[in-house]
């Protein structure tokens, strides 16, 4: 067989181009909340599994933190029971919350550890629960009441919200040859389960671990200006304006406020990409361009 030199050479430089990034992360952090399309398309499931045992191949510790809401839907309707939600967030009954365990903990989680073992990895998956590894709290909602014209607590459930992360947990498996996955949901001081924002927890996870970069997969190509152009080497102060002028709203909001708090507390960088793009992960991480919006607290990045 001849060896096609034009592959070859476009094969080299894409090392070369990889190279700065495969020294400069290497021992460090990546928390990766890991939704959308790229949960559910069985080509880019596998996909992202391959990248992740790479990353951590090359030296790079990645922790994993899954969504799971479209799975969590359909099996609801199969059991017939109704999905409610408020303010974007389903409430969760105590029958709801059996379900979301079953799903998040189980069939997600396992799912992708496996996935992730196929691929030649070491997958460990969890949930906050765990070793009561995620503290959470009763997350309180509020919203405008119709007939008084004021706000009022609703209760939403079995939703919470991160009060605490145990780093020594989590950080023994990462430093070892062990890839952590994990499913959002936390333990009250009560006992009670808590079904959590899986995007909180990644930013919270990123914040206690130091890590280097949160990377949040989405279905979109990432942050637009009004004319619908992708936005990227954004810092922290130009996101602010954008969410000012309008320009950011609606649903995008909570995961760029979770991507605003990881980076002012520490996290090197913050990364909104395109989960619907083959090997987004390592295209983000290993490339000039990348394939979404990256959020630092310098122009520089």
């Amino acid at each position: 067989m001849s060896l096609d030199i034009s592959n070859s050479r476009e094969f080299v430089k894409v090392l070369h181009e990889a190279l700065p990034y495969l020294q400069r992360f290497q021992g460090k952090t990546v928390v990766i909340k890991y939704g959308g399309n790229a949960m559910v398309d069985e080509k880019l499931k596998a996909g992202f599994a391959r990248d992740i045992v790479l990353l951590k191949t090359v030296g790079i510790n990645p922790v994993v933190v899954h969504g799971g809401g479209p799975q969590i839907g359909e099996l609801l309707d199969k059991l017939a029971i109704k999905s409610e939600f408020v303010n974007g967030m389903r409430v969760t009954t105590s029958e709801t919350m059996d379900v979301v365990e079953m799903v998040l903990g189980g069939l997600v989680n396992k799912d992708i550890v496996s996935l992730i073992n196929q691929a030649g990895g070491k997958a460990f998956g969890i949930t906050g629960k765990d070793a009561h590894c995620i503290r959470a709290t009763k997350l309180k909602v509020s919203r405008l009441s119709p007939d008084l014209q004021k706000s009022e607590i609703i209760d939403i459930g079995h939703v919470g919200e991160v009060a605490s992360i145990d780093r020594e947990f989590i950080e023994r498996m990462s430093a070892g040859r062990y890839i952590p996955v994990i499913a959002p949901i936390g333990v009250g001081t009560d006992g009670a389960s808590y079904n959590i924002n899986a995007d909180l927890v990644a930013g919270k996870m990123a914040e206690v671990l130091d890590a280097e970069k949160l990377i949040l997969l989405t279905n979109i190509a990432g942050l637009q200006d009004k004319e619908g152009n992708i936005l990227t080497g954004l810092t922290t102060q130009q996101v602010d304006d954008l969410i000012a002028d309008g320009t950011i709203y609606g649903g995008m909001l909570p995961k760029i406020k979770c991507a605003l708090d990881a980076v002012h507390s520490g996290v090197t960088s913050a990364h909104i990409i395109d989960g619907r793009v083959s090997h987004a992960t390592l295209l983000e991480i290993f490339s000039d361009r990348g394939v979404g919006t990256l959020i630092t607290n310098t122009a520089e990045g």
